[in-house]
């Protein structure tokens, strides 16, 4: 039977392998994302679209009210939204104070808040029994990220998650995260990575090589389907053995 699925983020990189995934195997898909023509040129066969701005609370009304029209349930929910703010205007200032607490508090709005408003707007919606949110965090929630500012926005999914799988386990709903590590083909290292810095991560990994979109949606995928069933508050690493046990 076919489901209703949402992803976030669902324009490009990891969202968008999710959303193919998804769609292949006959599923209804809905892409959210900030850019409208990204999201019509994505490709994805009889996908439906909707652009909003995930971190204002009147976008994700607008959302839940288009879930309400075109889906009524959701079965699938993929938070896949998130980044460091390449997409966000410049900022300039002398100040270091002030830079410090603008790339915190873009972090959080990016990678934080756009799925915990999501989720509580469509919590409702979610199948019972048989719900899956699926959040997608990143190793740098484990070793951070130089600043610290993305790692700690990840890293504050866990405990929400954890949360969330408590509170919707009765409802036969679970609750997972996937982080990954380096991966590549997505828009989160700009036009490109730095070629040191890429063998480095490549040298973290026990398998030597760097991740792709489609290793993350295929583990995705999986925790999505009814085989796992029984796994929930689990944050699953994807990142080809260089961090684990944790």
């Amino acid at each position: 039977m076919a489901r209703n699925v949402v992803i976030s983020g669902g324009g490009t990189g990891i969202g968008l392998a999710a959303a193919r995934v998804f769609a292949s195997g006959g599923d209804r898909v809905l892409l959210l994302g900030r850019r409208a023509e990204v999201l019509e040129k994505a490709g994805v066969p009889g996908a439906l679209t909707y652009a909003a701005d995930l971190s204002d609370v009147a976008s994700v009304r607008g959302v839940v009210s288009f879930v309400e029209r075109e889906f009524g349930t959701v079965d699938v929910l993929v938070h896949s939204a998130g980044g460091t703010g390449q997409l966000e205007p410049a900022v300039s200032t002398d100040d270091p104070l002030e830079a410090v607490a603008h790339s915190w508090g873009l972090n959080f709005r990016l990678n934080l808040l756009t799925a915990v408003l999501l989720t509580e707007g469509l919590k409702s919606r979610l199948a019972s029994p048989g719900g899956r949110v699926l959040f997608v965090s990143s190793i740098a929630a484990y070793r951070g990220s130089g600043n610290g500012a993305y790692g700690a926005a990840k890293a504050g999914l866990h405990p929400y998650a954890h949360d969330l799988a408590r509170e919707l386990g009765p409802r036969g709903v679970t609750s997972n995260v996937v982080a990954p590590g380096y991966i590549e083909e997505t828009e989160f290292f700009g036009a490109a990575i730095d070629p040191a810095r890429r063998e480095r991560l490549i040298g973290d990994t026990l398998n030597g090589r760097a991740g792709t979109p489609g290793d993350v949606a295929a583990t995705i995928h999986w925790l999505a389907s009814a085989g796992a069933g029984h796994v929930t508050s689990q944050i699953v690493q994807v990142n080809g053995g260089a961090e684990r046990g944790r």
